[in-house]
């Protein structure tokens, strides 16, 4: 009694069952090679721990939350970043999609006509075949893990992807900040050299009117132009830097129209928190986006290695039938039509020229690749935060330290002014005072926009806030 075509899809489940055996080695995150601390003061205690904060938080300006969002919804380089996401999404789908058998629906005629002259029948006929029914194509039951590995090693490369995309929007929110600062800081100077340059062109007004009385000299009327002419210049070079400004924000925010979400005179609040705590390097390691990026692709390569292991062994393929079959169409489904197939195929490597001993080199190579870039995107991340808090330290202090100067240049200038007007010292005293508060009030700007930037840059390198993975839409869903 010949076996029917029911007990066909155990054996098959029995397949599925057994398979999938994974000869990946067992994978174990390397050792991060960095210290477990940053050399820095202890942060202060009402600042705002890196893992919980994010960048609305991060941000306490109004309007600069509005251009950040322009931005996240308009950035072009972000837009991609997220196509590529999709494409590695979709491409972990159909890696995916072998790991399960396909079911074919199939229907099938052939009318042809033999000539007589062949040796078969001598004599000519025309015949018919028809076919209805359900086809598995060929299916490899991964009793080794080839596929398996295969479709675990695009899933992290699509994890990957992903991480890479938050590090692109990181990076996109941080350069946001650090072009509204840099034209926050433009503006600044702006006012400071109106302010300044109202002041030397009425002294040079006074000094010309001395002169022409004949109690001031030559010199002093020229060097009273040359403190005029030099605040026109440095406005035009402050003016420059504001469009530049304008023009990155243009293309970091997706739109032209970005007057409305930039405002025209300098900010009197601070523009971003001021204390944040840095935490550890391991919490570094378990939020940064690039390191878990390097950490997914390095479990891609680690079953890469099972992949190419299996190849080593033998592959079982599946391929059957089940349905109808009649030579006459009105006959295609009475009884005793029916028709089935079921076709194991088992191949064994014997000789390929190296060719599988030389891929599972190359992706032990590949491996050990990994494991050497995810070591030093760690270390790479590590020299940033701690560049990042050396600056926000050092800067702090710095910037106190020019504020007090600039207000003792501002005080000197006042009391040489006076001097000067009463008849006590004559105007190059004054002169250098003017010289002296201009230098230090513009270096007290630039020094205070230079520390607002270090703390976007410790917000940068310490994740960006970004604490809470986003969900992952599709995956085993489908």
């Amino acid at each position: 009694m010949q076996p029917t075509f029911i007990f066909r899809p155990a054996l098959l489940v029995l397949a599925l069952t057994i398979a999938g055996c994974s000869l990946a080695p067992n994978y174990q995150r390397p050792e991060a090679p960095v210290a477990v601390s940053w050399k820095t003061p202890d942060a202060a205690a009402d600042s705002v721990a890196a893992e919980v904060l994010d960048w609305q938080t991060f941000i306490v300006d109004a309007d600069l939350r509005r251009a950040v969002d322009t931005a996240l919804s308009n950035n072009r380089s972000l837009r991609q970043a997220l196509l590529d996401i999709e494409a590695a999404r979709a491409q972990y789908r159909i890696q995916r999609a072998d790991r399960l058998p396909a079911i074919n629906a199939s229907a099938s005629g052939v009318r042809q006509r033999v000539p007589g002259d062949l040796p078969q029948t001598f004599q000519s006929e025309v015949t018919s075949s028809y076919q209805v029914g359900l086809g598995l194509a060929e299916y490899e039951v991964d009793l080794f893990g080839r596929v398996r590995n295969l479709s675990e090693a695009a899933l992290e490369t699509y994890l990957a992807t992903e991480e890479a995309t938050r590090t692109t929007k990181i990076s996109l929110i941080a350069e946001v900040i650090q072009a509204y600062l840099t034209r926050d800081g433009a503006l600044r100077r702006l006012a400071l050299i109106d302010q300044t340059l109202d002041s030397r062109l009425a002294s040079l007004d006074l000094v010309s009117k001395r002169w022409q009385a004949g109690t001031a000299t030559a010199l002093d009327y020229q060097e009273a132009v040359g403190l005029a002419e030099q605040a026109k210049a440095e406005r035009e070079s402050s003016e420059r830097q504001l469009r530049q400004a304008d023009n990155a924000l243009v293309l970091l925010l997706g739109t032209p129209d970005v007057e409305q979400l930039l405002p025209s005179r300098p900010r009197d609040s601070l523009l971003v928190l001021q204390d944040i705590a840095p935490g550890t390097a391991s919490t570094l390691i378990e939020r940064r986006p690039d390191i878990l990026a390097s950490e997914h692709r390095l479990k891609a390569r680690n079953a890469d290695i099972g992949a190419a292991r299996a190849t080593f062994f033998p592959r079982i393929s599946l391929t059957g039938s089940v349905g109808s079959s009649s030579a006459e169409l009105s006959g295609l489904f009475n009884g005793g039509s029916r028709a089935w197939s079921f076709a194991p195929t088992l191949s064994l490597p014997i000789f390929a020229g190296g060719r599988n001993r030389a891929n599972l080199d190359l992706a032990e190579v590949r491996q050990d690749a990994a494991v050497a870039s995810y070591e030093g995107t760690i270390q790479t991340a590590f020299r940033e935060v701690a560049d990042a808090l050396a600056a926000t330290d050092t800067l702090r202090r710095e910037e106190a330290a020019r504020q007090a100067l600039a207000g003792s240049s501002e005080a000197a200038m006042a009391l040489a002014k006076a001097r000067y007007e009463g008849g006590v010292d004559d105007f190059l005293r004054y002169l250098d005072a003017q010289r002296s508060t201009f230098s230090n009030q513009t270096t007290l700007i630039q020094i205070s926009t230079e520390r607002q930037i270090a703390l976007v840059d410790l917000f940068r390198s310490l994740g960006g806030g970004w604490g809470q993975t986003e969900p992952m839409a599709g995956i085993g869903a489908e």
